[in-house]
């Protein structure tokens, strides 16, 4: 039997436990854990949040030794649990982004701190000890063999889905008064923002794009920099203060309005396990760009315009096509909603329950 530990909170890796959860008929425990994870990057090791922190990462550890089942942690910053666990379990890893940053290729969040070092560390110990990892993507798949070592038979690629119900093109599109481009995202530096509000710049330069504005959904990030600030220093510098519009938390039945309102979506990312938001975008039919690096291709299909990410010029001419080209629209349009109606969340609940029944046969196997 395995228990599912379903996350609570609003980030897009408890969008995937929740989302588990309504769709898998297992036992679940419901936890908070993965909100104090994220709240406490960059917190001093020796700080009373972080003495605090141990004490309940204990009764959380002792909490899923009583089970008695194997467990399935929903991503790949509980891995730091895993390690102290006596029962096997099962780990979503959804990319290797603060590894990255662990070995100093980045930044692409935030350069961690002492805690922060010693953490992340255990939660990539915590990855390879699991008895099966579940990747979002491929890429992730690939990225954990290549820096990770691990073997592939240990590895299932199990792809997120896309909640066709809510997911629509709407009747009732944001409020917005004037055209816009979306972006839905943090502001960390792996979701390369400047470039996109470079290229946007490049096209208000044209009287055709004098009412454009580019809407950006979403918090800046966490606590541990000041992503905002380096935004707004962007934006001031491009004279763009008066045209960037920030709604910031938007919550998931109010999205698609915006993407059904949008002239396009942009994702210029330079790393994603997945990016749901493509996903999203498409199944609302709003055409989507996206940087041609890490997953996204992958999950694109083909069914988005892709783009260097480092290339301004190549993204304000792709804006400009996708915006003006009515063609082009349509085909993206009609591509997109093709393959996102090719990942559900349903599909990814069927896929994860094969990988339990596998753990499981193997484990009972062992035994004998």
């Amino acid at each position: 039997m395995v228990t599912l530990v379903a996350t609570s909170g609003i980030k897009s890796m408890d969008l995937y436990a929740r989302k588990l959860a309504e769709n898998l008929d297992v036992p679940k425990v419901y936890s908070d854990c993965y909100q104090r994870v994220a709240k406490l990057f960059n917190t001093p090791l020796f700080s009373q949040a972080a003495m605090k922190a141990i004490w309940e990462d204990w009764r959380f550890i002792r909490m899923l030794n009583r089970l008695g089942s194997i467990v399935h942690l929903p991503n790949h910053h509980l891995g730091r649990y895993g390690l102290f666990l006596k029962v096997p379990y099962i780990i979503t890893v959804h990319d290797l982004i603060r590894y990255f940053d662990l070995k100093g290729y980045g930044p692409f969040i935030h350069r961690p701190n002492l805690r922060d070092r010693l953490y992340l560390s255990l939660d990539y110990k915590g990855v390879k000890r699991a008895t099966r990892i579940i990747a979002v993507s491929q890429y992730t798949k690939r990225d954990l063999m290549h820096h990770l070592g691990i073997p592939e038979e240990q590895i299932s690629v199990v792809y997120e889905g896309v909640d066709d119900s809510l997911f629509r093109p709407s009747p009732y599109p944001a409020g917005f008064d004037q055209p816009y481009i979306l972006f839905i995202g943090s502001e960390q530096p792996r979701k390369n923002l400047p470039t996109l509000l470079r290229a946007f710049a490049k096209l208000k330069e044209e009287r055709q794009f004098n009412d454009l504005k580019l809407v950006k959904v979403g918090k800046a990030g966490g606590a541990e920099a000041d992503f905002r600030g380096r935004t707004m220093e962007v934006i001031n510098s491009l004279h763009l203060a008066e045209e960037v519009i920030f709604t910031g938390f938007v919550p998931e039945e109010e999205l698609p309005g915006y993407y059904s309102g949008a002239g396009c979506f942009v994702l210029p990312s330079v790393y994603e396990g997945f990016g749901l938001p493509v996903m999203e975008a498409m199944a609302c039919g709003c055409p989507v760009i996206i940087s041609n690096r890490s997953s996204l291709p992958e999950i694109a299909g083909g069914a988005a315009i892709e783009v260097d990410p480092c290339d301004v010029e190549g993204l304000a001419a792709a804006l400009r096509g996708v915006l003006t080209d009515q063609a082009l629209r349509k085909n993206l349009i009609d591509a997109g909603r093709q393959q996102a109606a090719r990942f559900s969340w349903r599909k990814a609940a069927e896929q994860t329950l094969k990988v339990y029944r596998e753990v499981e046969e193997h484990i009972s196997h062992r035994q004998h």
